[in-house]
């Protein structure tokens, strides 16, 4: 047997973001800002039912979906955003991820097209591809928001089955704008097309609006929302999320998600519930410090001459290194070895990702703050072009 991997499996690589973080193993004294991993400890409130959960044996299998108690308590924030799903709606994933792969495996059938934004997070692309189904990339403008010449084109000439919408956004921290909402809305309303919508990073949108294809009522029957609790809660090891859809598609994703995992971790579940209740000031706290880190590393960036677009949302900036005539991945592997700084080459997050890095601020202003003169003596000694 010469082909005992699946073509399929074979066509795709290995996340570049998880590459770099890699590296840092080999450099001890190297800062990394590579991953979306919160520096902050889970609230103390979600620790506590955690524990509770356990000494009270909640250690068993749940339904399939997971605990009523934890998806009426998603389907009443979620209406706190405009959004409408009841509890019977909801399927709790073990994180996002597997939230992405139960939704196209469902869905996609061996060369369905599926739309996604470039750059994006490069999950998408490889599950569609293990599951057969064939990527268009949509294009993004310099600002990040969606080239609707270039979708609505797109859309038009290639008929394809679902869209991918990604705000706020990884890795550019874009958010989702009311005009491009509604005319997201246009778009989806007007088209034999299926939104899905990742919705990780919800909770840490700093604009006062939040804006999602999800709170329009007469598209609902094409909107598929996958989100979770790892950014809002700092418990990314956790592995917490959940899907909203409507039963047309829930019957199919519960199968696959019934076959892959049964349920998530039952007592993580009763810890979110708690957290949900009584740990949202956690989380507000959390979105303010991130505020207060973006605003930090943006001056930084700009007084060391970078181009850079000031991220709404999310805790990810994504500089343009166009200006320094060097290809992203040198770029980083540059100032590893040199700087002693780890972040993501934007080539890791699709074609129209060249030309540009992502630092993730999810660390303290200590440690961006090390960073950050670390980087700008990198630049000012020209170290990247050596």
């Amino acid at each position: 047997m010469n082909n005992v991997i699946s073509s399929n499996v074979q066509d795709i690589q290995i996340s570049g973001i998880r590459k770099f973080y890699n590296k840092v193993s080999k450099y001890p004294d190297a800062i990394s800002l590579t991953l979306g991993q919160p520096d902050f400890n889970v609230p103390d409130g979600i620790k506590s039912a955690l524990i509770e959960a356990m000494n009270e044996n909640k250690t068993g299998y749940t339904s399939n979906a997971g605990i009523f108690e934890l998806r009426e308590g998603i389907s009443k924030y979620l209406s706190s955003l405009s959004i409408n799903y009841n509890p019977d709606e909801i399927c709790l994933t073990i994180g996002g991820s597997e939230g992405l792969m139960d939704v196209f495996s469902a869905l996609v059938d061996r060369g369905d097209k599926v739309l996604i934004p470039d750059p994006a997070y490069p999950a998408y692309e490889s599950c569609v591809k293990i599951v057969g189904g064939q990527v268009i990339n949509y294009n993004l403008n310099d600002d990040f928001s969606i080239d609707f010449d270039n979708l609505e084109n797109i859309v038009k000439t290639e008929n394809p089955k679902i869209i991918v919408i990604s705000y706020p956004c990884n890795p550019t921290g874009a958010v989702l704008s009311k005009k491009y909402n509604e005319r997201l809305h246009k778009i989806i309303s007007e088209n034999d097309i299926i939104a899905v919508s990742d919705e990780m990073y919800a909770a840490l949108c700093f604009n006062e609006h939040y804006y999602s294809v999800a709170q329009f009522n007469d598209i609902k029957h094409k909107v598929i929302v996958i989100s979770g609790f790892s950014k809002m809660f700092s418990m990314t090891g956790l592995r917490i999320g959940y899907v909203c859809a409507e039963d047309r598609f829930m019957e199919g994703i519960m199968k696959v998600h019934q076959y892959n995992v049964s349920c998530a971790p039952s007592i993580v579940q009763w810890a979110v519930v708690e957290g949900l209740k009584n740990c949202m000031s956690d989380a507000e706290y959390m979105k303010n410090e991130f505020i207060k880190r973006r605003d930090y590393l943006y001056k930084r960036l700009k007084d060391i001459g970078f181009n850079v677009n000031l991220p709404m949302g999310a805790f990810y900036m994504f500089p343009s290194i166009r200006k320094f005539g060097i290809k992203s991945e040198d770029f980083c592997e540059s100032l590893l070895k040199e700087a002693k700084v780890a972040i993501v080459p934007g080539s890791a997050f699709g074609k129209g990702g060249e030309g540009y890095i992502r630092i993730s601020y999810a660390s303290n202003i200590d440690k961006l703050k090390l960073a950050s003169d670390r980087i700008e003596e990198f630049i000012k000694l020209g170290s990247y072009s050596k």
